[in-house]
């Protein structure tokens, strides 16, 4: 697939090109046609399918947190793991991050669940998926969007320096493999959703990537999420 096809920021169309123009990329979005020609409904809508690359450009990443799988009931993915619009119920994995950060940051509970301002700030919010069928979870795992996006946090890793990557879950932190430890910062710790038993608590993973931004003389984290 040309480059310039793709839907998807400048900083990242150009560090990525060489993806788009693999044979596997434009398997995933054949798939993708097809499955919308029979009818099948696909999370989330086109338009923010790289929703996370277009409001956190290459070069503007300083925290990388990465989930599995958008949402995959009606009106939920909105193209930022954990992330969901305005007006939409609080999924239960959210709510356990917002209590977390309660706890860490006297962080104040929005009544929302959109991530977007921290996505504006540089958390760049990847799910190893990007799409998925109605209301049937990982249906998208095995079409070309892992290698798609292990390739992204790849490119990350080499052209990048002290980046702070939060890895909640066996999944996210059977990536570490791709991710320099001796440029970059991991925290990891146990998946916020409820199935984990409370592992999460505890964490503190926002006051520390703070402390590392600090450190590094970046700016650090605005965490407040307005209502």
């Amino acid at each position: 697939m040309d480059p310039q096809d793709v839907n998807i920021e400048d900083s990242w169309r150009k560090v990525l090109a060489g993806e788009f123009r693999k044979p596997y990329f434009d398997g995933i979005k054949d798939h993708l046609v097809k499955e919308r020609n029979k009818g099948q409904k696909i999370y989330p809508p086109g338009p923010l399918i790289f929703n996370a690359f277009n409001l956190t450009p290459f070069d503007k990443v300083k925290v990388v947190v990465l989930g599995q799988d958008p949402y995959h009931n009606p009106g939920e993915a909105m193209g930022l793991c954990f992330s969901v619009p305005k007006g939409v119920k609080i999924p239960p994995s959210l709510k356990n991050v917002y209590k977390e950060m309660h706890e860490d940051i006297s962080f104040e509970i929005p009544d929302h669940g959109d991530l977007t301002s921290w996505a504006e700030q540089g958390i760049f919010l990847l799910n190893a998926m990007l799409t998925v069928r109605h209301r049937q979870a990982g249906s998208h795992k095995e079409i070309g969007w892992q290698k798609f996006t292990d390739a992204v946090i790849s490119v990350l890793s080499e052209h990048r320096e002290n980046l702070v990557f939060l890895l909640w879950g066996r999944f996210a932190q059977s990536k570490i493999p791709l991710i320099n430890q001796l440029k970059h910062y991991v925290l990891t710790a146990a998946h916020p959703s409820p199935l984990a038993r409370n592992a999460f608590s505890g964490c503190n993973h926002f006051s520390k990537t703070n402390s590392i931004l600090q450190k590094i003389d970046k700016e650090p984290i605005n965490w407040k999420i307005e209502n």
